[in-house]
C-alpha cells in the first residue's frame, strides 16, 4: 500500500504579507503597523515582521572544520598557581578544547604569575599543542607572552593566544603605568619577536568587551573593537610584520549576553566591520572572533537564573559564527567559582554542541530577514561610530580625550531608564522575584600574603583616561 503525503496547509489560502498587514491594521483600527516596532539598542529599529531577505550580509561566515563546530575555552582566574593548575587540568579533562589564564593585575583578580617559573608550574601537564592556552594580562602582556612562549618552546606550531591589549587595560584601570603608546608600541614589538616563533599563534585581541561591560551599547562596542584593531594592526607593521601576517594575528573580541537577537546580528557585524576595514587596509584576511559571556547581564539576587542567561549567550555566540565561546559561571557575580559551577559552565556547551547540533550550519541565520536587517543596521552604526572615534584620533586619543566613557555613560543612563520604565524586565531582579533564594556557593581564597607583581612601567609620564567601570545588573536596575 503506498501512501501519498497529506498538506495539513492545501484547505487554506497561502499567506501573504498583505494579507497579515490587511489584519494587522483592522486590529489596530487603522494604525499603521509601524506603531509595532520597537526600540533596540543604539537607535536600531525592529520591525514586528520582515520578509525572506534576498541581499544576504556582504561577508563571508566562519568556515565549520573539524570535529568541533567552535573552541569551548575555559576561564581560569583562581589567584593560587596550585589551585589555578589543577583547575585548568579539570577543565581540559571536563570537555574544554583550550584555556585563558587571566593573570593577577592591579585592581583586577586572577593568577598570581610573575615569573618564567610561575607560568611552567601553573602549566604542567598540559600539552599546549593540542590544548592551546591563551592570556588575559592587561599591562602585563609582552613578559606573560614571553613567559607562555617559553612554556611551549617545544610545541612552537601551538595555536597559543598571546592576546595582547593594552588598549583594555587603560580603559578599565583609567591609567596606564608609563605613556600609554609606549605600550601600544612594546606590545607590537613583542608580537612580531614571537610571530617567527610561533606563526599560529594569535598576537593581539582588539575587545570591545570592556565598553558592553561598562554599561555600553552593541554599536560603540563593535566600533571600539574596530579602532583598536586598526591600532595594533598600525603598531605591528610598524615593527616590522607584513600586513597579512598582522591582520592574521588579531583576533576580535565581543561580549554576548542573554539577548540572542543582538548577539547574533552583533557578531555578523563585527564580521562585516572586519571586512571593510582589512579591505581598506589591503589585508584580505577572514575575521577569528573570540565571544566572551557578559559579566553585567549576571545577577547576584537570584544566581540561579543566570544559568538560563549563560545558555542563551553561548547559543547567541555559536549561531553568531564565533571561532570561540568563553563562558562564564553562573556565580561569577559573587566570587570565584566552584568545580560545580565551572563544570556547568562548560556542559551548557558541550550540550549546545553536542546535542543541540547549533554549529551543524555556518550562518543558519543566512536570509533570515530580521537578522540580516539588524545586523546590516548595527554595522552600519558602528561604522559611523568608528569613523568617529578615528576622527577623534584613534582609540587612544578616544578614551584620553573621554569620547567612549561619555557615549557609554549616556548609553547606561537610558539603560537604566529603560529598566525603570518597566520596558526591559529581567527574571529575578525586577520581575518574579523568588521569595526564598538558596545560596550558590563560591570558592573561599584563603588570605595569603601578597606576592609582588613584575614592575610594567615604561619610561615616561603615566596616560590617563576617564575609566570605564564594571557595571552589574543591580547597578543598572537601581
Amino acid at each position: 500500500m503506498t501512501l501519498s503525503p497529506t498538506s495539513l496547509a492545501a484547505e487554506f489560502e497561502p499567506a501573504t504579507r498583505a494579507g497579515w498587514l490587511a489584519l494587522v491594521e483592522k486590529t489596530l483600527k487603522g494604525a499603521g503597523v509601524e506603531t509595532l516596532n520597537s526600540r533596540g539598542p543604539d537607535g536600531v529599529t525592529i520591525a514586528p515582521l520582515y520578509d525572506r531577505s534576498l541581499e544576504l550580509a556582504g561577508f563571508a561566515p566562519a568556515p565549520r572544520v573539524g570535529e568541533r563546530p567552535w573552541d569551548i575555552r575555559t576561564r581560569v582566574r583562581h589567584p593560587q598557581r596550585a589551585l589555578a593548575h589543577d583547575a585548568l587540568l579539570e577543565g581540559l579533562a571536563g570537555g574544554a578544547a583550550s584555556a585563558i589564564l587571566a593573570l593577577r593585575q592591579a585592581g583586577a583578580d586572577g593568577v598570581a604569575i610573575a615569573s618564567a617559573e610561575d607560568m611552567d608550574a601553573v602549566l604542567e601537564g598540559v600539552l599546549i599543542d593540542i590544548a592551546p592556552v591563551a592570556l588575559d594580562a592587561g599591562f602585563l602582556g609582552p613578559l606573560a607572552a614571553q613567559w607562555l612562549s617559553e612554556a611551549a618552546k617545544g610545541s612552537p606550531a601551538a595555536p597559543l593566544g598571546f592576546h595582547l591589549d593594552p588598549l583594555s587595560a587603560f580603559a578599565v584601570s583609567g591609567e596606564s603605568p608609563g605613556p600609554i603608546d609606549s605600550h601600544v608600541i612594546s606590545a607590537a614589538g613583542t608580537a612580531a619577536r614571537l610571530a617567527a616563533i610561533h606563526p599560529k599563534a594569535s598576537l593581539f585581541l582588539a575587545s570591545g568587551g570592556v565598553v558592553h561591560e561598562a554599561g555600553g551599547g552593541p554599536a560603540l562596542e563593535l566600533a571600539f573593537a574596530t579602532a583598536s584593531a586598526l591600532a595594533y594592526l598600525k603598531a605591528m607593521i610598524r615593527a616590522g610584520l607584513p600586513i597579512a601576517a598582522a591582520a592574521d594575528g588579531i583576533v576580535i573580541g565581543v561580549a554576548v549576553d542573554s539577548d540572542p537577537l543582538i548577539s547574533i546580528a552583533k557578531l555578523r557585524a563585527a564580521r562585516m566591520l572586519w571586512a571593510r576595514m582589512a579591505s581598506a587596509c589591503g589585508a584580505g584576511v577572514q575575521a577569528r572572533i573570540e565571544a566572551r559571556s557578559s559579566r553585567r547581564m549576571l545577577t547576584r539576587a537570584d544566581p540561579w537564573t543566570n544559568m538560563v542567561r549563560l545558555t542563551v549567550a553561548c547559543l547567541g555566540g555559536a549561531v553568531g559564527g564565533a571561532d570561540a565561546v568563553v563562558l562564564g559561571a553562573f556565580t561569577d557575580a559573587l566570587g570565584l567559582p566552584t568545580a560545580f559551577a565551572r563544570r556547568m559552565a562548560r556542559n551548557t556547551q558541550l550540550i549546545l554542541m553536542e546535542e543541540g547540533h547549533l554549529g551543524a550550519v555556518a550562518d543558519p541565520v543566512a536570509g533570515a530577514g530580521a537578522f540580516e536587517a539588524l545586523s546590516r543596521d548595527l554595522a552600519r552604526a558602528a561604522w559611523a561610530k568608528f569613523n568617529a572615534i578615528e576622527a577623534a584620533g584613534g582609540a587612544v586619543a578616544a578614551l584620553r580625550d573621554g569620547v567612549i566613557v561619555r557615549e557609554v555613560l549616556a548609553a547606561r543612563d537610558e539603560l537604566s531608564a529603560a529598566i525603570a520604565a518597566g520596558e526591559q524586565r529581567i527574571v529575578g531582579v525586577t520581575d518574579f522575584q523568588a521569595a526564598e533564594t538558596r545560596p550558590a556557593a563560591v570558592e573561599d581564597v584563603p588570605a595569603t600574603g601578597a606576592s609582588p607583581s613584575p614592575d610594567t612601567r615604561l619610561p615616561g609620564p603615566n596616560s590617563h583616561c576617564p575609566a570605564l567601570t564594571q557595571v552589574s545588573l543591580e547597578d543598572l536596575a537601581r
